[in-house]
């Protein structure tokens, strides 16, 4: 079976669940237990909107690697493919997922755990926008960065030294992709849960059921 006839790959980035290592800018509110805690429940939910979608094929890329027991629970539960992250900081390590799985698919999307807003709606919308024939497609965040990117085909410098992170990330892309002459088309903008007061925004607005992390 060639690429082409292999239908659409969905990636979902992901952290190990360690306290202090993740929800960073939220151990402050929550302690670095509840940060965890926090996140496991975005990854579940990142999974869980992965599969509503109905593509072709779900993986989740872990960092630093596939060792940790919760992503073992991730692939029995979800019947996801589990896959360990490249090296690198985030831009090279999406590069290597997303030229790995075009090998295979026809179209990849590349989503994280940050963003509850994010739907299987909003998969299956970038999926179409790309068998229409644009070359890349994004959700962009309030933030500055993006929250998907879905790809055909792939090129380095859509990665290379990008400040991960910062306002800018959105923007810089943009450019490259003026650049290369690409066509590529943005979804409707939606938000991340990275502070407080996201987090405060995540529990009005009932993505995850309004349950308050214990810390």
């Amino acid at each position: 079976m060639t690429a082409a006839d292999a239908g659409t790959a969905v990636i979902v980035f992901a952290k190990a669940p360690q306290p202090g290592a993740v929800k960073t800018r939220l151990i402050p509110a929550l302690g670095a237990d509840g940060a965890a805690a926090l996140h496991v429940r975005l990854v579940k939910h990142a999974l869980e909107t992965a599969r509503k979608a109905s593509l072709r094929q779900v993986e989740l890329h872990c960092a630093p690697d596939a060792s940790d027991p919760f992503f073992q629970f991730c692939a029995g539960h979800y019947g996801v493919t589990v896959k360990a992250q490249a090296g690198g900081d985030l831009g090279a390590r999406m590069l290597a997922a997303l030229t790995q799985a075009l090998r295979e698919h026809a179209c990849v999307l590349l989503i994280g755990s940050d963003c509850p807003a994010l739907t299987a709606r909003h998969l299956r919308q970038a999926e179409r926008a790309l068998r229409d024939g644009v070359d890349a497609v994004f959700v962009p965040c309030e933030d500055g960065g993006y929250a998907l990117i879905g790809l055909k085909r792939v090129e380095s410098r859509l990665f290379d030294g990008i400040a991960w992170g910062g306002e800018h990330v959105m923007a810089e892309t943009r450019a490259r992709l003026a650049t290369l002459g690409w066509r590529s088309r943005e979804l409707e903008t939606l938000w991340d849960v990275d502070r407080p007061e996201d987090y405060q925004r995540l529990l009005e607005s009932d993505l995850l059921g309004n349950r308050r992390v214990e810390h």
